[in-house]
């Protein structure tokens, strides 16, 4: 159906809005979004290497029991908050930190070989030692080192993006109708620049619409994960509600986690959340596991494990906002078919940069390079039309030089039989009789 010239210029309006507000932070996204790609290869090639271990000893998984117990050596006056059990090597990190508190700034990682129990590396607090280059990139994408507010300001940033993408698919088809798509015209740098920008876009529209919706669930995890605590998690637990939270950390992490494997067969344990005011989960260890295919490895599930007895309590079942935020995370950066997906979508990061590039650069050289326009002059008011004169009856056209066959009434005072035409058209006596149809 095609657009009204109103509806046109509002679908642009529309687009060219949409699109200034938020093109510079989806430059500055799309520049630190891109090394995000590949953080799992830039960490592992950071991370302190495992040693080589050949033989029945490389199968061999250390108690988690003794490894907190080795992490709470290290560190007496601190507790643990959560034990982090990587995915592709035999490594467990222990996350530790002075109190239970909301701040995850002194939080601090110790790490330790599975298969002998070793330490591999104790780094020191997350707000003492200096921040990586990646960790400040991830937290610049994340919430642009504004915390809860600046992933806030990036969600209504995703859906202003989300509009500028559908009122620029809108504009698409009206803007190119005359022309073949990928042509671009040399003639002006304006139009070739325009085109580009048309080309590129309508291109990755569909990759930028996933990018976009997957970011904004992103930025919503904090208030849905929060939500799903009060109310999921807190009907799971109502029989625990009455009693006082746990005065002593627990030290039965094994039991709890051999209980979650017998209950779901074919999971993988990838991280434990030790009891916590902050988690909502004061009496129980939070245990979140996944699959082993590659769609049941980006959906997780909870279980809840009585922290003193080390029976298995419930298995939570997960919402449909849950689930979709679990697929959303690897989807965002491409983190789904391995190496070669990422390279693809590091490609169209760049062409998003260069779209965002070349509106910015159309935007810039339409209302700020060119001169002002002149404003308009004011109509002058139209005269009112004047009536038309009526038309004179027309003579009857007579041949030069020949007398009117017909009498004309004399004059008065003049003889009868006088004509009124001059003496200049009487016939001359030497004339042809016969021009005057009589004959002599």
């Amino acid at each position: 159906m095609a657009l009204t010239p109103r509806a046109l210029r509002g679908w642009r309006l529309l687009h060219t809005w949409s699109s200034l507000v938020c093109t510079l932070f989806l430059l500055v996204l799309c520049i630190t979004g891109l090394p995000l790609i590949f953080s799992q290869e830039i960490e592992a090639a950071d991370s302190v290497p495992l040693p080589e271990i050949a033989g029945p000893a490389a199968a061999n998984r250390e108690s988690l029991d003794r490894i907190v117990r080795a992490a709470r050596t290290r560190h007496p006056g601190e507790i643990v908050r959560f034990v982090f059990i990587d995915d592709d090597e035999p490594r467990a990190k222990v996350v530790m930190a002075p109190a239970d508190v909301p701040d995850r700034s002194r939080d601090h990682r110790v790490e330790f070989d599975m298969r002998t129990g070793a330490l591999v590396v104790d780094s020191p607090a997350t707000g003492v030692r200096p921040g990586s280059a990646m960790a400040w990139a991830r937290q610049l994408h994340t919430d642009l080192t504004a915390g809860f507010a600046g992933e806030m300001v990036l969600a209504v940033v995703g859906l202003i993006f989300v509009l500028s993408l559908v009122s620029g698919i809108a504009l698409y088809g009206p803007y190119m109708r005359r022309l073949d798509f990928g042509a671009v015209r040399t003639r002006a740098r304006r139009s070739r620049w325009l085109d580009r920008h048309n080309l590129l876009g309508i291109c990755i529209v569909a990759w930028a619409i996933v990018v976009g919706g997957t970011g904004i669930f992103n930025e919503l995890s904090k208030p849905l994960s929060a939500h799903w605590r009060r109310t999921g998690m807190s009907a799971l637990l109502q029989d625990y509600r009455h009693l006082p939270p746990l005065a002593v950390q627990p030290h039965a992490v094994q039991s709890g986690a051999d209980a979650v494997t017998a209950a779901l067969p074919g999971r993988n344990i990838t991280s434990i959340i030790f009891p916590s005011q902050s988690f909502s989960n004061p009496h129980h260890f939070l245990i979140w596991t996944n699959g082993n295919t590659a769609l049941t490895h980006r959906l997780f599930t909870a279980a809840l494990v009585d922290a003193q007895t080390g029976r298995l309590t419930a298995v939570a079942r997960m919402p449909a906002y849950l689930r979709l935020l679990q697929l959303s995370r690897p989807l965002h950066f491409g983190d789904y078919g391995g190496l070669p997906l990422k390279i693809v979508w590091a490609l169209l990061d760049l062409v998003a940069i260069v779209v965002l590039g070349s509106g910015l650069y159309l935007w810039f050289d339409r209302n700020v390079r060119r001169s002002p326009r002149q404003p308009r002059q004011p109509r002058q008011p139209r005269q009112p039309r004047q009536p038309r004169q009526p038309r004179q009856p027309r003579h009857p056209r007579q041949a030069p030089g020949l007398t009117s066959l017909h009498r004309s009434p004399a004059a008065p005072g003049a003889p009868a039989g006088t004509s009124l035409h001059s003496s200049s058209d009487r016939p001359s006596p030497s004339a042809p009789a016969s021009c005057h149809g009589t004959t002599r």
